[in-house]
């Protein structure tokens, strides 16, 4: 029996960057957290400690920086600059991956007016991309995560089977609350990235709201679906979509009914755990898979 080195990659996970234009009176800031990871060869570094083919992760963080500071733009084209630049920095660097997650802040509201540089952030959303340089080729995955959605009626859940564990009763009227993670990938490389990033959210919203749901699983394809239609530029979408349960509370002990078709607001205890966990993907049966793509991103089938 032999013990060889398998696959591997390093590099510096969660650089912090706020970006701060001065440059107007109408100040602006996008603030980031970014991880760098190369590929290669890096096989002595592992069997006998040799690292002359290691670029150090703090030089890895302070490109991060330096690139930063000319310009962050979409995290999708930040990380695309990025990992083409890692990617050709050195012969025995192969590939490179960076993931970018973009937290949102909106201008505080002054007098009814959007202040110049005063800001909150924006709940609990995140937009992400993940840019993967593999030799000559590159792939851009963007996505969004804790896009948390409800419906109050709409939605059903009946028909599925029933064992000697099984309590829970069928509903023909439910609330339907998830919070969405999403990922595409998109094919190209040369796109307007925000107005793109915008119209897959708008359609994945959309979708859930519109589509009457007999199952979550139902209405992820409904979604994934929608998007596939409405934006040519996306080869597949992964989603990964928690079951966040709203179970009608009995009130009965209080001598008070509790009735959702009643003239008072029904009263949901709402349970963050444990949960259903729907997850899938919908793909285009005609557009080639890109695996290397998706290498190093958890949390989907």
């Amino acid at each position: 029996m032999a013990i060889v080195l398998g696959p591997n990659q390093y590099g510096k996970a969660e650089v912090r960057v706020v970006a701060v234009d001065r440059s107007t009176p109408r100040h602006s800031l996008v603030d980031l957290n970014v991880s760098s990871a190369l590929r290669g060869d890096f096989a002595a570094a592992h069997l006998t400690g040799d690292n002359a083919h290691v670029l150090t992760t703090d030089a890895q963080k302070n490109t991060v920086f330096a690139f930063a500071r000319d310009g962050v733009g979409s995290p999708e084209a930040f990380g695309l600059r990025l990992a083409t630049h890692f990617a050709g920095s050195y012969d025995w660097v192969s590939g490179a991956r960076v993931a970018v997650e973009s937290y949102g802040w909106d201008r505080i509201r002054v007098g009814g007016q959007p202040h110049d540089h005063a800001f909150r952030r924006a709940g609990g959303e995140v937009r992400t991309a993940v840019v993967t340089a593999d030799g000559d080729d590159l792939h851009v995955l963007a996505g969004l995560s804790d896009l948390v959605v409800l419906k109050s009626t709409g939605s059903e859940f009946w028909g599925f089977p029933r064992d000697a564990y099984t309590t829970l009763p069928e509903t023909r009227d439910r609330v339907l609350a998830t919070a969405v993670t999403a990922r595409w990938r998109y094919v190209g490389t040369d796109l307007d990235w925000d107005v793109v990033f915008d119209t897959v959210r708008t359609t994945l919203l959309e979708t859930f709201a519109s589509t009457h749901s007999l199952a979550l699983q139902q209405t992820l394809f409904a979604m994934g679906t929608a998007v596939l239609e409405r934006v040519p530029e996306v080869a597949e979408v992964r989603m990964s979509m928690p079951n966040k349960h709203h179970f009608l509370q009995d009130l009965g002990a209080f001598g008070l009914d509790n009735d959702p078709e009643g003239s008072a607001a029904a009263v949901y205890h709402a349970t963050d755990r444990p949960y259903g966990l729907i997850e899938g993907q919908v793909l285009r049966d005609d557009v080639p898979p890109a695996e290397v793509a998706w290498a190093g991103t958890p949390g989907f089938c």
